[in-house]
C-alpha cells in the first residue's frame, strides 16, 4: 500500500494529466519531440508591423483560429487546448472536471481591433480619440467588449466550458505565474478543500505594445537575421529573452484519490518555495538571497536535500542579468555540485512564455522524468566563463531522472520554485 501522506502529514499530490501547447506546436506528443531534437519555435513576426522596431521575432503561435484575433481569445484558446489534454490524459470528464480551477493568464487590455472598431462607429471627427472612444462606450448596450476587459472573464469562460467547480481562481505573479497557479492548487489539495484541481498558465499577449515595453527595458533580444539562434541561455553572448505565447495544464490530484480511481500517476507535486524580492521593479537583489530561499523553501516543502535533486529546468531566459543571477542562487544552494548537475533551459527553445512559462516548464519537466530524456538548452556555442553549469548543451540527454527543481523567476520580485518527483518519496 502506498504511502499516501508526506512527511508533514499533508495529503501527497500526484499529476494525472498534462497539456501544453507553444509555438512548437499543439500536444504534448509534437511539443515533446520538438524539444528534444532541439528544434526552435522562434520566427519573425508577421502578425503586426515591424518596421522601425529593435526586435522583429517570436516565439508567438501563429496557426490557431485565435492569433489574430486579439491577447484575450488567444489566451482562452490556449487555455482551453492545453486544459483540455490535460483532463484527457486523466481520463476525467472535460465538461464536468469536478474540481476548482486555477488560472495564471497576463493582464488584460482592450485590444487594437476593438479600439479602431468603437471608434470608427463614432462619426464626429472634432473630438479628441479619447473623448470619441469614451462617448462610444458609455452608448454601448451588449456586455461583450466589456466582459474581454476583465480580468476574470477568461477563467469564467474556463470554467464554464471544463465544468470546474467553485469560483475559479486568476492569478498573474509575472512570470512566476504559471508555477503559482500549480502552487495553489497543491495547497488546496493539502488542506483538504478538494481532491483534484486544475491548474492552467496560459499566455496569448505577444502584442506590439509588449514587444515595445519590453524592448525599452533592454529586456529583448535583438538577434534578428537567424530567429532560431536568439535564445542563448547561461551563453557569454546573451542579449535577452524572446517574447513568446503558448500554454501548460495540470489535473492533480490527492494520491489517494487518483489510487482509488485507477488513474495513471504521471508524477508527483513534491514542493513548492514562494519568496518576494524587494530590490527593483526587474532586477533581483545582486546576492540573489530571494531566489536562493525560494529554492530552498521548495526542498524543504518537498523533504528533500540539496543532494536529492537529480535535474534542474531553470527558468533561464537569456537575459545577462537573469542567467547570472540563477547561477549564483543555484551555485549556493547545491554548491560544487552545480558544475555536474544538469541544468538546461527550455526558454533556449520555445522562448519567454511570460504568464505560461511555470506551466509549461512544470509540464516538460515531468515528461522529463517520465521518458528518462532531458530536453538540451541549444545555441549554447559560447560558454560564460562566469557561469560554469552542465547546460545540457544542443542535444538531448538519455538520464534516469527522480525529482526535477523547476525555477520561475518574475518581475516585481516574485520567485517561486516548485520540486517534481517521479514517485512518492
Amino acid at each position: 500500500m502506498a504511502n499516501l501522506r508526506d512527511h508533514m502529514g499533508r495529503p501527497i499530490v500526484a499529476v494525472t494529466g498534462i497539456g501544453v501547447v507553444t509555438s512548437l506546436g499543439v500536444g504534448k506528443s509534437d511539443n515533446w519531440a520538438a524539444l528534444t531534437s532541439g528544434k526552435s519555435g522562434i520566427h519573425p513576426i508577421t502578425r503586426f508591423p515591424i518596421d522601425q522596431l529593435n526586435t522583429r521575432i517570436s516565439g508567438m503561435v501563429d496557426f490557431l483560429p485565435s492569433s489574430s484575433k486579439g491577447a484575450s481569445p488567444l489566451t482562452y484558446e490556449l487555455a482551453e487546448l492545453a486544459g483540455i489534454e490535460a483532463v484527457a490524459e486523466a481520463g476525467l470528464d472535460s465538461n464536468d472536471f469536478g474540481g476548482p480551477l486555477f488560472l495564471a493568464s497576463p493582464p488584460v487590455e482592450l485590444d487594437w481591433a476593438e479600439r479602431f472598431s468603437l471608434y470608427n462607429s463614432d462619426k464626429d471627427k472634432d473630438d479628441t480619440a479619447a473623448e470619441r472612444l469614451l462617448r462610444v462606450a458609455r452608448s454601448l448596450k451588449e456586455l461583450d467588449i466589456f466582459e474581454t476587459t476583465q480580468f476574470g472573464s477568461i477563467a469564467d469562460r474556463l470554467a464554464d466550458r471544463l465544468g470546474t467547480r467553485g469560483l475559479p481562481i486568476t492569478l498573474s505573479t509575472a512570470c512566476a505565474s504559471g508555477a503559482t497557479a500549480i502552487q495553489l492548487g497543491v495547497e488546496a489539495i493539502r488542506r483538504g478543500e478538494c481532491d483534484r484541481a486544475l491548474s492552467i498558465g496560459a499566455d496569448g499577449s505577444a502584442t506590439a505594445e509588449a514587444l515595445i515595453r519590453f524592448s525599452l527595458l533592454s529586456a529583448l533580444s535583438t538577434h534578428n537575421d537567424i530567429p532560431e539562434k536568439a535564445s542563448k541561455p547561461f551563453s557569454r553572448d546573451r542579449d535577452g529573452f524572446v517574447l513568446a505565447e503558448g500554454s501548460g495544464a495540470l489535473v492533480l490530484e490527492s494520491l489517494e484519490a487518483a489510487l482509488a480511481r485507477g488513474a495513471t500517476i504521471l508524477g508527483i507535486l513534491g514542493g513548492c518555495g514562494e519568496k518576494a524580492d524587494d530590490f527593483h521593479r526587474t532586477r533581483s537583489k545582486p546576492d540573489a538571497s530571494p531566489a536562493i530561499a525560494a529554492v530552498r523553501a521548495a526542498l524543504a516543502d518537498a523533504g528533500l536535500g540539496e543532494d536529492e535533486i537529480d535535474y534542474v529546468n531553470a527558468h533561464g531566459t537569456s537575459t545577462p542579468e537573469n542567467d547570472k543571477m540563477e547561477h549564483l542562487a543555484l551555485s549556493t544552494v547545491f554548491g560544487e555540485r552545480i558544475s555536474s548537475m544538469p541544468v538546461s533551459s527550455n526558454k533556449s527553445m520555445i522562448g519567454h512564455t511570460l504568464s505560461a512559462a511555470g506551466a509549461v516548464e512544470a509540464a516538460f519537466s515531468l515528461m522529463t522524468m517520465r521518458e528518462s530524456v532531458i530536453p538540451p538548452t541549444i545555441n549554447y556555442d559560447n560558454p560564460d566563463p562566469a557561469i560554469v553549469l552542465d547546460v545540457v548543451p544542443n542535444k538531448k540527454r538519455n538520464a534516469e531522472v527522480r525529482s526535477v527543481l523547476s525555477n520561475s523567476f518574475g518581475f516585481g520580485g516574485q520567485n517561486t520554485c516548485l520540486v517534481m518527483a517521479r514517485e512518492p518519496v
